[in-house]
């Protein structure tokens, strides 16, 4: 069992998310995933740094620590190309520590750029052809590509690492556990749907299976409440809403009927670890084994030490069908 920690780019400035990965090396997690967004979901959160020049500055200011976009989209607001030329530029600096986490997007992010966002079919038509231009290009060599949404044009990645990046491909369902599994060498997904990652080994999808886990650590239970609603209860929504809304004021409007007894039904809360457990076991029965604790509580460093003394050691002796605490 692999856990990472969520740097959550909406949330802190560039500098204090290049503070948390440090920090997050030093508690021990093997690896943090980081949100690539042009907007916050909320303007309360107040935002939305680059995240590739903020992953180049972790790489270099970490050593162990695996690094991975949790998730990029690279068919709308990015062109594959780009993204192909950025991921593996990443690896090389990381010394082989970069894992590119890809999704076929949200308008919040997408539309910005004026090109619109298309329904589910055609983001997902977009997303593989953008998958399959990522991977042509990373074959090396001149390389052209004509599909039905996305073109390349006689381009090169001249700088490839020894060992590609793994590509762990985000889905909801089965449309696009089908794309993970032809064109990805792992999953991410935001929900414990057993169903989903069946249906990607299914499909013969296999590599390591990502999963965000929401959790708000605070001294009391009523203080994570607090802030989760304040800050982070678009999460309560659901994927349907998470893709579709174009901007933080609509996301405001549309969670402000979350209560208190949405975020407990969602989250583990609070400061005993033992709330912790039967929200993880639901990813690790469900088929996750990389599992990202996504920390919406008001206390970062609070968080990291709870997570060093306690959690961490709990989340490693989960398994399927019941928990350990090691």
């Amino acid at each position: 069992m692999q856990i990472g920690y969520k740097l959550a780019t909406e949330a802190f400035d560039p500098k204090e998310i290049v503070r948390q990965a440090v920090a997050a090396e030093r508690a021990g997690y093997d690896f943090v995933e980081i949100s690539d967004h042009y907007h916050p979901w909320l303007d309360v959160q107040g935002h939305s740094a680059f995240t590739w020049d903020v992953l180049s500055y972790i790489a270099a200011r970490t050593e162990r620590i695996g690094l991975v976009t949790g998730v990029t989209c690279p068919s709308v607001r990015y062109h594959p190309a780009i993204i192909a030329q950025a991921a593996a530029t990443l690896a090389i600096l990381s010394d082989g520590r970069f894992t590119l986490g890809v999704g076929a997007g949200e308008r919040l992010n997408e539309h910005v750029v004026g090109r619109g966002f298309p329904g589910v079919a055609e983001r997902h038509e977009r997303f593989r052809e953008a998958l399959e231009i990522i991977r042509l290009l990373w074959r090396g060599g001149y390389r052209s590509y004509e599909g039905k949404h996305l073109r390349l044009e006689d381009a090169r990645v001249f700088d490839l690492p020894a060992e590609l990046p793994v590509i762990a491909v985000a889905a909801s369902g089965k449309a696009s556990a089908r794309i993970a599994a032809d064109l990805g060498d792992g999953l991410f997904a935001t929900e414990p749907k057993g169903e989903m990652v069946a249906a990607w080994k299914q499909f013969g999808g296999s590599g390591p299976a990502y999963a965000e886990v929401p959790m708000a650590w605070a001294p009391d239970e009523q203080s994570a409440i607090d802030a989760v609603l304040e800050k982070s209860r678009w999460a309560v929504t659901g994927w349907k809403v998470m893709a579709e809304l174009p901007n933080p004021v609509n996301f405001d409007a549309a969670s402000r009927t979350v209560t208190a007894d949405h975020v407990r039904a969602q989250f583990a809360l609070g400061p005993d670890v033992s709330a912790y457990v039967p929200v993880a076991q639901q990813f690790v029965d469900a088929g996750f084994d990389h599992l990202v604790t996504q920390n919406a509580g008001p206390d970062p460093d609070g968080f990291l030490e709870f997570a060093a003394s306690d959690l961490l050691p709990v989340l490693r002796g989960l398994s399927a069908g019941g928990a350990t605490a090691g």
